[in-house]
């Protein structure tokens, strides 16, 4: 039973994080951080696999099933609502991201990534640059005196705090997580493999 529970907020809880976010209540920040603090004791370099992922994951979540019991019984929610339970499980994703949860933002870049481009995943660290523009956004980071370029493609975990100006985070050390695809480029009239966005965590 718990375990059907816990399937009802996880599956919007990724998906949902990027969203703006209201204020949490007290019990449903104690149950983002608990699993927050969780997450960052996680070796995130041995989860390679997006099933290892969601495992890692619900295993965290599962620990603190009472808690989110808590959660539900505050906003009034009966537990075997699907619905109402998806709703606490993505405002969970939302007070993490709020808090900028490193942890979790790494690990739900892992949760939606596409296992047969897994071998093509990574992660570059270094200091913010700027966002090129050339038809597509690129953010450019400086590692080792060099710059690297990193295709925006499409949403990811982190995005919207790249939304309008950018030069509060010039030289700020950030990392990049990055899957490797294929792409045509007009401009050099071919197809290149590029870098494409995952997501990105503020240190």
């Amino acid at each position: 039973m718990k375990k059907i529970i816990l399937l009802f907020a996880l599956t919007s809880i990724v998906f949902s994080a990027a969203a703006q976010n209201k204020a949490a209540s007290p019990t449903e920040q104690a149950l983002a951080d608990t699993i927050c603090k969780d997450l960052s004791k996680l070796d995130m370099k041995r989860i390679t696999t997006k099933d290892e992922a969601v495992s890692a994951f619900t295993n965290c979540f599962l620990a603190h099933t009472d808690m989110l019991m808590k959660v539900a019984e505050e906003q009034h929610v009966d537990a075997t609502d699907e619905a109402a339970m998806q709703k606490i499980g993505g405002q969970i994703g939302k007070d993490l991201m709020a808090m900028n949860c490193d942890a979790f933002i790494k690990i739900s870049v892992k949760m939606v990534q596409d296992d047969k481009t897994a071998e093509g995943t990574g992660a570059t660290s270094g200091v913010f640059k700027r966002i090129e523009q050339k038809g597509f956004n690129y953010v450019v980071l400086v590692e080792n005196n060099s710059e690297k370029s990193f295709l925006w493609l499409r949403e990811f975990p982190g995005s919207d705090k790249f939304f309008g100006d950018t030069a509060q985070y010039a030289g700020k050390k950030m990392e990049v997580s990055w899957r490797e695809i294929e792409v045509y480029l007009p401009q050099a009239k071919g197809y290149y493999k590029v870098k494409e966005i995952t997501g990105i965590s503020l240190h």
